[in-house]
């Protein structure tokens, strides 16, 4: 059994912020070594009833994941105000981790085709969906819980989501929503150099707008028709502006490992872990901490594992790692999960393509990138464009350039297929001219007759 506690600790901080911004570097990796990393959640209901199940009752979250261990899968344990609880598994496909209300992700392992990706996809859907069948158990693709209150939604036993529901209300007004009511599917890719590193966020951040849009798949909130089609996008407009956004810096002049470093070091604190607990450092400065005066832990300075955890809480449209993450898009049904690497590893991994897309963007303002943002949750694909259109009117070409990007890649299967077909969804969705909760909306005001239960049979996996 693996505890984070387990794990050997890594080195402390000893060159201040220079050692942080060489944490970055140390992502940069050849061509041939570039990967794809897939994370996608759904939620989880019972189908008796359509609840949320808690972790502890009987059939629900922690019987889930013991039920998962019988594919090979190891538990996670972590020791927190709840007592010592299995909160993760760890396995060849990568690991199953616990969003804060039980919603169950996947963050897939580091694979070479997009076909591996798919059939990762396929395997982990699969397992649950068996284990699903056998505690009473269903899974729901969308990017919200269309019928849920908070209220109604169970928090699993977390030590860090305890401090992030504590810190949240602060800062923001739908903090909360975003973590108890989201879902989302992200990919994460790797970068040659700095310089590549620089590209290739400019373009996936430009271009986020279009993912959401494509993706869109939360028009539902407690029931009713919330006015928007991203809702789970509209969320992060009032979730915490200090580590959420669009980064206009990233198309600054000198963007490079160093800016990101320093936005990350102004972006607050949430927490720091010690022998095996979360400690509670929300709102602080992990400036202070790289000086040992962080209230919380005196004459202490951070370690690189501090640094990795503080960048996972930062929550930009994309972010930085050792890789870069792509974050726009909404929870989605199995062909859709595969679709958004599709569309990303297109733009991203092909030199000729990823031109071209900056080619598409390169001339967007500031106020052009933001006020696309700021229309998507409500508009999608009819977002109006900078310099006139719509955002349909891009969409079409953004899918040719990808599709010529996987082309380039020539990763075949063993029927001899490449990659291309993963963006048909989206090929059919642009087609169509409706994001896929228009077409909830449309089913909604007809033939569901305002039963928004529907959903169930619908969007599930």
């Amino acid at each position: 059994m693996t505890t984070k506690a387990d794990i050997a600790p890594s080195s402390p901080v000893t060159e201040s912020r220079d050692q942080l911004v060489q944490s970055f570097a140390r992502g940069e990796k050849p061509a041939d070594r570039w990967r794809i990393g897939t994370e996608h959640e759904k939620f989880v209901y019972r189908t008796a009833d359509h609840r949320a199940p808690s972790y502890d009752e009987p059939s629900g979250i922690r019987d889930l994941l013991g039920d998962l261990e019988r594919y090979g899968w190891r538990p996670v344990e972590e020791t927190s105000a709840h007592g010592t609880n299995v909160i993760a598994l760890s396995g060849a496909d990568g690991s199953v981790s616990l969003e804060p209300a039980g919603q169950f992700e996947l963050s897939g392992a580091p694979l070479e085709t997009l076909h591996q990706t798919c059939q990762e996809t396929g395997r982990h859907l699969e397992q649950v969906k068996a284990a699903g069948e056998r505690l009473g158990l269903g899974f729901l693709g969308l990017g919200m819980w269309p019928d849920k209150t908070r209220a109604e939604l169970p928090v699993m036993p977390k030590g860090r989501y305890d401090i992030m529901r504590r810190h949240m209300p602060r800062v923001g007004t739908m903090g909360l929503d975003m973590m108890l009511r989201t879902c989302t599917i992200q990919v994460n890719l790797d970068y040659a150099s700095e310089a590549d590193m620089v590209k290739k966020f400019r373009v996936g951040l430009a271009l986020q707008p279009l993912a959401t849009a494509l993706f869109a798949a939360s028009p539902f909130t407690e029931g009713k028709p919330n006015g928007m089609l991203s809702y789970r996008s509209h969320i992060w407009s009032d979730t915490d502006p200090q580590r959420t956004g669009m980064l206009p810096f990233v198309f600054e002049d000198g963007f490079g490992y160093e800016r990101y470093a320093d936005y990350a070091l102004d972006v607050p604190m949430y927490f720091v872990y010690r022998d095996g607990r979360y400690i509670d450092a929300a709102g602080l400065s992990f400036r202070d901490f790289l000086k040992g005066e962080l209230s919380v832990l005196p004459g202490e300075k951070p370690t690189l594992d501090d640094w990795t955890d503080h960048l996972s809480t930062a929550f930009p449209e994309v972010r930085l790692k050792t890789f870069l993450e792509m974050r726009g898009a909404d929870g989605g049904p199995w062909n859709r999960i595969c679709a958004l690497p599709a569309l990303w590893v297109g733009l991203l991994y092909d030199s000729q393509a990823l031109d071209a897309a900056w080619d598409l963007v390169k001339d967007w303002s500031l106020e052009d990138r933001q006020a696309l943002r700021d229309q998507v949750p409500r508009l999608a694909l009819d977002a109006p464009l900078p310099g006139g259109g719509r955002l349909r009117d891009i969409a079409g070409q953004v899918l040719d350039i990808a599709h010529a990007g996987l082309a380039a890649r020539a990763r075949l299967d063993a029927s001899g297929s490449d990659e291309t077909g993963f963006l048909d969804p989206l090929r059919e969705i642009v087609r169509r001219g409706t994001v896929p909760a228009e077409v909830m909306l449309d089913r909604y005001h007809g033939v569901w007759g305002g039963d928004v239960s529907r959903l169930y049979d619908e969007a599930s996996f």
